[in-house]
C-alpha cells in the first residue's frame, strides 16, 4: 500500500502515517520497519533478507546442539576411560 500511494504524499513519512493510519497500525515506525524489510526481501535494498536470517539462526541452533552432543560425548567418553577394564577367565 505505501508504494501505491507513495506519490500522493510529499514525502515517504507523511506516505507511512497515512497508510498505518488507514491500516490501525499504531506506529508509523512499525509499517517503516516492515516496508524495510519487504525491500530487502526483494531485492531493492541491501541487507540480510528473513531468508538468510531464518537460515542463520537455524543453523545457530543446530551448531549449538552439536556442541551439547560432543560435551556429552566427551564427558561419556571420559568416564568410560576411567573405569578398569574386566578380566575374563578363559578355563
Amino acid at each position: 500500500m505505501v508504494a501505491e500511494v507513495r506519490g500522493d504524499y510529499p514525502n515517504e513519512s507523511a506516505a507511512l502515517r497515512a497508510v498505518a493510519q488507514k491500516l490501525g497500525i499504531g506506529s508509523a515506525e512499525t509499517l517503516r520497519n516492515w516496508v524495510k524489510r519487504d525491500e530487502i526481501d526483494s531485492g531493492q535494498r541491501p541487507g540480510t533478507t528473513t531468508e538468510e536470517f531464518a537460515a542463520r539462526k537455524a543453523l545457530k541452533k543446530e551448531n549449538a546442539e552439536i556442541r551439547r552432543a560432543n560435551e556429552i560425548l566427551k564427558a561419556a567418553a571420559s568416564f568410560f576411560a576411567s573405569m578398569p577394564l574386566l578380566e575374563t577367565s578363559t578355563r
